[in-house]
């Protein structure tokens, strides 16, 4: 190669001044080499090691991508189209990981491993030739001197052949050595340039092999997904443009109308008390006695539901019945130490909560809904026109009331009321709107005469001659070994087969079945009279909704506790608010009163998964539908099948009556042909194989007789 400087090996013996500053040069040259390819190698090592961590990294994003279905986000839920567009997302950038992986593995082999192979043996091989040299050196320098230092005088043989053998030595060892460094440092002058370029030859050949692979995997269909994700990232994020716009226009306008609202006490010209409503919710001060005249304040969030007064803390997940104010009676009241008081009362006067507002308009507000709620009101389609009816009513409440004897004389039903009724209505303050209110009893849809069932029948308890059973369980008894008569489960041949964890609350007799209103009374009611009879205990189960049946099975046991066939299973639905809560209607198959089907309404609590309960019954009553229809498609082909067989039949019948006639009509054309007699003058009737014989041979049977 052209342009290499070289030291003269030649000269080494010689070792003129003009030689040591000549390798004087070359040494500084190899301590820049040396320099420069240190810090060569120490960003080639960070290129190195950060291929390596860019290799980790897209293999956990892709591992992280396809655990994305397995999460469970509280608001997340289950969105298909992200999961599988991830998993898709998740498969290309575990190629991409792949590729990553073998540019790492060739960086290592092409780029790192000449570099260090140079750092770590070509240079430290020229710094230990240095010092063997300058030890060298030093020794020869030192042997000369004692060889120049000999006497002139008679010389002591012994010593100057020592003296000569130590120059002899040094000299041959610093001419090799000077030698082998020379011609090291020579070399150098060649391998500083392969040092430089083979590994930026081998990062350049890996980055080109990289992307290679990278272009085999991007194809065009890779593309023409990543286009479609960035339209749809795209559009969503104009929605949460137009969203996020949305919010700020109804931030600004609840800043303009909560203007008034940020006063504890606002003034009531401003912000009128609405006296009509029959639902509310905020937070109030729940007085607590601690003793006889002293008493503790505790704030909490009310919020009506239904019949009942709840009450939740902050932080916490659900709300508790605080009672029922179905038929109660409310007042505001004085306190000593607070002020927009009022006192609920329920109506058997056994307890009675004083609360605190913020607000007279608050205070009267609660007051109002609270007297429209005990009238039943909210039951109503038109529930605020009906509250506005009786709105005078409900301003008498917010003064204090007469004794609580008094008040609740006045409320107690008359002598023709109903003597079944669950609640009786409020009367003596309607008026006019007596007979409105009394239609809002819930007589209409839950029966009144039949008492709540708390826990399920155990199933190795059999009927008792004469005792009715309990609407919806199946007559024939339940093996208590978990095992049927049936050699083959109910089951086993079901296309849907879902398991579900389940605990009983409760069950009622309802009158109407065709509305999801009878589910939620139902619900308000055994969960009203669970809080009111101190009942906390609920038997867990599993539910399994199968095409045939709904079974309840005892997880220890695996016993069946109760069955429900499918077609009698009429209405089903989940709380509203509450999704661990369901229930659904069972329409027993016999029994009538008063001219309708028994129903029976079922209330369970689950793990959350209400909705999820109903759709897989839905689904459920879907699939046998359609089984019904293809089963009865299938008995109509098998109808059709048999009239054309008979017609079949009929058609070859009738071709066999014809084939038989036209026989006898043969014979009989046969028959009436001359009687041929006999040589002694009888009369032979010839059959029909005969008289075709007679036919054919007549002139050779005349012969005969003439021969005869």
């Amino acid at each position: 190669m052209l342009g290499i400087d070289k030291l003269p090996i030649e000269e080494t013996l010689e070792d003129s001044p003009q030689t040591r500053s000549l390798l004087g040069v070359f040494e500084e040259d190899a301590a820049a080499i040396s320099s420069y390819i240190s810090r060569l190698y120490q960003a080639m090592q960070r290129i190195y090691d950060a291929q390596n961590e860019l290799s980790a990294a897209t293999h956990l994003t892709s591992k992280l991508l396809k655990e994305y279905e397995k999460q469970r986000f509280p608001l997340g839920g289950d969105d298909e189209v992200m999961s599988s567009t991830l998993q898709q997302f998740a498969k290309v950038i575990d190629e991409l990981s792949s590729c990553h992986a073998v540019l790492s593995t060739q960086l290592a082999d092409a780029m790192m491993f000449p570099i260090s192979q140079f750092k770590e043996r070509d240079l430290k091989e020229i710094l230990t030739l240095k010092e063997v040299f300058q030890i060298a050196s030093n020794d020869h320098d030192a042997a000369i001197h004692r060889y120049s230092r000999l006497s002139k005088k008679r010389e002591n043989e012994k010593v100057k052949l020592e003296v000569m053998e130590d120059v002899y030595t040094s000299r041959k060892k610093q001419h090799q050595t000077t030698m082998h460094y020379f011609c090291a440092l020579n070399t150098l002058q060649y391998k500083k340039k392969i040092a430089v370029l083979e590994p930026l030859l081998g990062y350049m050949q890996a980055q080109i092999s990289f992307f290679k692979m990278g272009s085999e995997n991007l194809t065009d269909q890779l593309e023409e997904f990543l286009a479609n994700i960035g339209t749809s990232v795209q559009n969503v994020r104009r929605e949460m443009d137009c969203e996020v716009e949305t919010m700020q226009q109804t931030i600004q306008d609840l800043e303009v109308a909560s203007d008034p609202l940020y006063l504890p006490d606002p003034d009531p010209k401003k912000l009128p008390v609405n006296r009509n409503l029959t639902r509310k919710a905020g937070y109030l001060n729940l007085r607590n006695k601690t003793g006889l005249v002293s008493s503790t304040w505790e704030r909490q969030y009310y919020f009506t539901q239904g019949g009942n007064l709840m009450s939740q803390a902050r932080g916490d997940v659900a709300g508790g019945l605080v009672m029922d104010i179905d038929n109660c009676s409310v007042m505001a009241v004085d306190c000593e130490d607070r002020r927009y008081c009022f006192q609920i009362t329920a109506f058997d006067g056994k307890k009675s909560v004083i609360l605190q507002a913020e607000s007279r308009k608050d205070s009267e507000e609660w007051i109002c809904t609270i007297n429209n709620i005990s009238k039943r009101i909210y039951l109503s389609e038109n529930a605020e026109e009906i509250a506005a009816r009786v709105n005078q009513s409900a301003l008498e409440a917010v003064t204090p009331s007469p004794s609580f004897q008094q008040r609740h004389e006045s409320m107690r039903p008359t002598s023709q009321s109903r003597p079944h009724a669950v609640r009786t209505n409020s009367s003596g303050s309607l008026g006019s709107d007596s007979a409105v209110l009394a239609a809002l009893a819930l007589d209409s849809i839950v029966a009144p005469d039949i008492p709540i069932q708390f826990d399920i029948i155990s199933p190795v308890s059999e009927d008792l001659a004469g005792q009715g059973k309990t609407p919806g369980q199946s007559g024939r008894r339940t093996n208590p070994f978990g095992e049927s008569g049936d050699t083959k489960s109910e089951s086993e041949d079901s296309i849907l087969h879902q398991l579900f964890i389940v605990r009983f609350l409760g069950s009622m007799e309802v009158k109407a079945d065709e509305s999801s209103d009878v589910v939620y009374e139902t619900m308000r009611q055994i969960l009203a009279a669970r809080a009111i009879h101190n009942i906390f205990r609920m038997t867990e189960s599993h539910l399994v909704v199968t095409c045939d049946c709904l079974k309840l099975i005892d997880p220890q046991t695996q016993v069946t506790r109760l069955r429900f066939p499918l077609p009698n299973v009429v209405l089903y639905a989940t709380h509203q608010e509450n999704k661990r809560l369901f229930g659904f209607v069972l329409r027993t198959a016999g029994g009538r009163i008063e001219g309708r089907p028994i129903s029976v309404c079922y209330i369970f609590e689950s793990n959350n998964e209400g909705e999820k309960i109903c759709d897989s019954v839905g689904l459920a009553k879907q699939i046998a539908l359609h089984s019904e229809l293809d089963r009865r498609a299938s008995e109509k082909q098998k109808e059709m099948d048999k009239v054309k067989e008979n017609q079949q039949k009929e058609l070859s019948k009738q071709k066999q009556i014809e084939k038989d006639l036209e026989e006898q009509s043969r014979l009989i054309a046969a028959s009436s042909r001359p009687n041929q007699t006999t040589g002694d003058g009888q009369f032979v009737t010839l059959s029909s194989s005969q008289s075709e014989d007679s036919d054919v041979g007549e002139d050779g049977k005349k012969k005969k007789e003439s021969e005869a």
